[in-house]
């Protein structure tokens, strides 16, 4: 094969393979993954399938394109005037407070649920805890699979490198849950009552008073109080992490790199795909999106002298400001060919798509479509 033409990515076999149930979309902040993740979900849905596309990103622009007014924490049916799918568009935004809140209620008798979600130390990380959002991800992830409801899930990602945190979030999560810190806080509970002080000696009665010095006595009594509460269920919690990991590493999931034909954006997609192949997830491909193929061919040695002498001669006429449209456009196309040919020889196995730049910002499902298209080849 050779190193500079990459293996062509098929999106339209990839989506319409049965066996493929989830798409997971990500890459580095401003390349398209929200719009592309609704073009899939579109064109998924046009083609027959039962489709549902999840956006992390907080951003409107999802809703705005599909012609909903807002989205929330429930799918919610895509079906304006005028479009009208073989099989269902759906759309959600991920509310992390309200996943966790479910995961509670789910896993916590009414009781016990009830003190964690009325409990501060909870509110504060149930919105803003490192981690947090990436495992509520996860989490919802892992709910919308496990109704089989959806015959592909198409997921949207946040827009950086932490959009392969959610990699690490059940990890981490249970780092900080399993920790010494938490373990002490949940100590007076596990000893039947008695005072940290007598559980864990008097050193730590100097590290609690230096603690609330610094954060609050009132924070440390509702993490102790949230801790406890928590604790009998969260052998629930890693294992339903667990779950989603594994449907991510499944041969049913396909994760797709986008990227732009830009240095930084190639830069961040080979860091994506070198993180994803170590951790043995299933990697698709990548769409390179927003190109600027030149379809005519490149003027020959002597046009492009002749088109200079023009230039020089009559810099005002319309000819020449064609021309040096015509060569800026020629330019920039092998700049981006350069490009994603040493991104092709770095990663020679991974299959690609390109899909030319829209005169104009996408807004609506006709856009969407005409990314759909651009994204099949058609």
């Amino acid at each position: 094969m050779n190193a500079s033409r990459p293996v062509r990515l098929d999106i339209d076999q990839l989506i319409d393979n049965p066996a493929t149930r989830v798409l997971v979309c990500c890459g580095s902040g401003g390349v398209g993954k929200t719009t592309t993740a609704a073009a899939l979900a579109v064109r998924a849905a046009e083609r027959g399938r039962r489709t549902v596309v999840l956006t992390i990103d907080p951003a409107r622009r999802l809703a705005q394109s599909l012609g909903l007014r807002q989205l929330d924490n429930q799918p919610r049916l895509v079906r304006p005037d005028g479009f009208t799918p073989r099989g269902e568009l759906h759309a959600m935004m991920l509310d992390m407070r309200r996943t966790f809140d479910d995961m509670v209620l789910a896993h916590a008798g009414r009781e016990r649920a009830e003190q964690i979600l009325a409990n501060p130390f909870y509110q504060t990380i149930s919105t803003s805890f490192s981690g947090t959002q990436e495992y509520m991800a996860m989490e919802k992830l892992g709910q919308l699979a496990a109704t089989g409801e959806w015959d592909l899930i198409v997921v949207d990602t946040p827009p950086s490198r932490s959009a392969l945190d959610f990699l690490d979030a059940p990890q981490r999560l249970s780092t900080v849950l399993d920790g010494r810190l938490i373990r002490l806080l949940s100590a007076p509970a596990r000893a039947g009552g008695r005072g940290l002080r007598k559980v864990v000696g008097a050193g730590f009665g100097l590290f609690a008073r230096t603690v609330s010095t610094v954060v609050g006595g009132q924070l440390i009594a509702d993490a102790s109080a949230f801790v406890q509460a928590f604790d009998s269920m969260f052998g629930g919690f890693r294992e339903r992490a667990q779950q989603t990991y594994d449907l991510l590493r499944s041969a049913g999931t396909a994760f797709l790199v986008i990227a732009t034909p830009e240095p930084d954006a190639m830069r961040e997609a080979g860091y994506f795909v070198d993180r994803l192949v170590t951790e043995r997830m299933p990697l698709t491909g990548l769409v390179a999106n927003r190109t600027h193929p030149v379809l005519a061919a490149v003027p020959s040695a002597a046009a492009v002298t002749a088109a200079e002498a023009l230039c020089r001669d009559d810099p005002d006429s319309l000819a020449a400001a064609v021309l040096r449209l015509h060569a800026d456009r020629v330019a920039v196309a092998e700049r981006e060919k350069r490009l994603i040919a040493r991104f092709t020889r770095a990663h020679p196995t991974v299959p690609l798509v390109g899909v030319p730049a829209l005169p104009a910002d996408v807004h609506d499902l006709a856009g969407l479509h005409e990314i759909g298209l651009r994204l099949a080849g058609v």
